[in-house]
């Protein structure tokens, strides 16, 4: 059979977000139309591509083969449109991002837009929202993901997620008294909202670590020797999430934003921009 592109782009989005109602979102299509298109596919290949589970869908040996060659083949597609047509926004621009959210979202919104937009070239800055900010501020960014308050009014949130408590699997820090924490740097969120949270609990605590080290706050965790704060999707799987209780306050929500450095952005600035808004609530 002919490898169709449209199959090709759905099938990519369903390796990507794991899940055929994620992937149609993203597509613009409804869960029955992806889930035709894949069986379409399956068929024409007379290859089993995907594993269905409650949770979800995962690569067959066959399907994982079968993803790089249609990351390539859209690829090529893309960039020879952008080329022959004209029409394709080309140049460079400075994305600043912080690490938790680098580590989820980075990989997945960075091929989409480059996929759409093969000629840009995106460098990437990686830092608290703080120190992003006096960035954008300076022009020295194009634009950031930023954090907001989950109180924030200015309606340029795009997706909320939960902070969470973490520690070391088997770790006791958690009982220790004062609690032992690690926190990245004091004007984050994430920083605040672990203190006020155990002030207003009077849960004495004491910062062991303080840090815009993400790699170093971590491994400070998976010592054992401290707690931290971190949004849930950006938890590793090698530590566990805490629940509210032994003497832990409920967390508040952080909203993610993106913002840039001018009113009036670059053509290529505004693209970038525009994808994240669109394809950030669908990771």
């Amino acid at each position: 059979m002919a490898l169709e592109l449209d199959l090709m782009r759905s099938f990519v989005a369903i390796a990507e977000h794991r899940t055929l109602s994620r992937a149609a979102r993203q597509l613009g299509l409804t869960q029955a139309a992806v889930s035709l298109q894949v069986k379409r596919l399956e068929r024409g290949l007379g290859r089993v591509l995907l594993n269905r589970t409650p949770r979800g869908v995962t690569l067959t040996p066959h399907g994982a083969r079968l993803l790089t060659h249609a990351q390539r083949l859209i690829r090529w597609h893309d960039e020879a449109v952008a080329e022959l047509s004209g029409r394709g926004l080309a140049g460079t621009l400075r994305f600043g991002c912080p690490d938790d959210y680098a580590a989820v979202f980075l990989p997945q919104l960075l091929r989409g837009f480059a996929a759409q937009h093969p000629q840009v070239h995106v460098e990437v800055v990686c830092a608290s929202t703080p120190p992003l900010l006096e960035r954008l501020r300076a022009h020295q960014l194009d634009l950031a993901l930023i954090s907001l308050p989950e109180n924030d009014q200015s309606g340029a949130v795009i997706r909320h997620e939960p902070f969470v408590w973490v520690s070391a699997v088997g770790s006791d820090a958690v009982d220790q008294s004062p609690i032992r924490l690690a926190l990245a740097d004091r004007r984050t969120l994430d920083h605040l909202a672990a203190r006020q949270s155990l002030e207003r609990a009077n849960r004495p605590y004491r910062v062991a670590y303080a840090s815009g080290s993400l790699a170093g706050l971590l491994g400070v965790v998976r010592s054992g020797q401290a707690v931290a704060v971190l949004t849930r999707t950006a938890v590793p799987s090698d530590l566990q999430i805490l629940t509210p209780g032994r003497g832990l306050p409920k967390l508040p929500q952080v909203g993610i934003a993106v913002r840039c450095d001018r009113a009036k952005p670059r053509a290529v600035v505004r693209a970038l921009a525009d994808h994240i808004r669109i394809v950030l609530p669908t990771l």
